[in-house]
């Protein structure tokens, strides 16, 4: 029978800690440069986690504090939006606010997209620095 962890990953015999582990050690180029930005509390203070599990699915990053999951789009995103809608759906009928950057944005406007984050961030009622 396929569950939703198995449609959501394209390795349905993984566990998910073994899948994220796997996503941790290959992450993408737009992945790598944006946790070049968020680690080590670089946005406001703010402690994010990568391919962090949240229900059947792994979020890109995530701030578990303020319940905030960064997901990064690449091209076969825009061919599953209606995935995407049932994935942030579920996200935010668990508390969650998904906030989603293409993948060029990440690679060519890497200030923008972090000025962003602490735009949100202060929505959240975060106080802090960049």
């Amino acid at each position: 029978m396929d569950t939703a962890w198995q449609r959501a990953n394209d390795k349905g015999d993984q566990r998910p800690t073994a899948r994220t582990r796997q996503l941790r050690n290959n992450p993408t180029e737009p992945e790598r440069r944006l946790w070049q930005a968020l680690r080590s509390r670089q946005v406001l203070g703010v402690r994010f986690n990568r391919q962090f599990p949240v229900g059947p699915y792994i979020t890109d990053f995530a701030s578990r504090t303020h319940r905030l999951v960064i997901e990064i789009d690449g091209a076969p995103h825009a061919q599953s939006e209606d995935y995407d809608r049932q994935r942030t759906a579920f996200l935010e009928s668990q508390g969650w606010r998904v906030v989603r950057f293409w993948n060029g944005d990440v690679m060519s406007n890497l200030d923008g997209v972090v000025l962003e984050l602490a735009r949100v961030l202060k929505e959240l009622g975060v106080a802090g620095e960049l």
